[in-house]
């Protein structure tokens, strides 16, 4: 198993979560992170973390948001990992409840 990051995260870019990663699977890009799925070890510790709710077990991701199983494998290659908790984005509390957002995605 491992973890997921999902639609939640865009625009909002918490990293709280990517501090208390033991093994560094977060990866970063310009509006959302990411999990490398081959990195995790499914420790959970992130899951508890994220004050927007949007990091998921892979076997527990809603079925609106799976598109995001491979999304997490795909950018994580190209993304560089992030380690270190930084500001979120400066919008992030309104994007927080907002749900619909992959349109915003910013990826390459």
């Amino acid at each position: 198993m491992t973890h997921v990051v999902t639609e939640s995260c865009i625009n909002c870019k918490h990293t709280d979560c990517v501090e208390v990663c033991p093994v560094d699977a977060f990866h970063e890009g310009p509006n959302f992170l990411v999990i490398d799925p081959d990195v995790c070890i499914d420790c959970i510790a992130c899951v508890a973390e994220c004050p927007v709710a949007a990091i998921y077990v892979d076997s527990d991701v809603p079925a609106s948001q799976r598109q995001f199983l491979a999304l997490n494998a795909e950018l994580a290659r190209d993304w560089p990992v992030i380690v270190r908790k930084r500001e979120p984005l400066p919008d992030a509390a309104h994007w927080a409840d907002v749900t619909g957002k992959i349109d915003h995605l910013q990826h390459p």
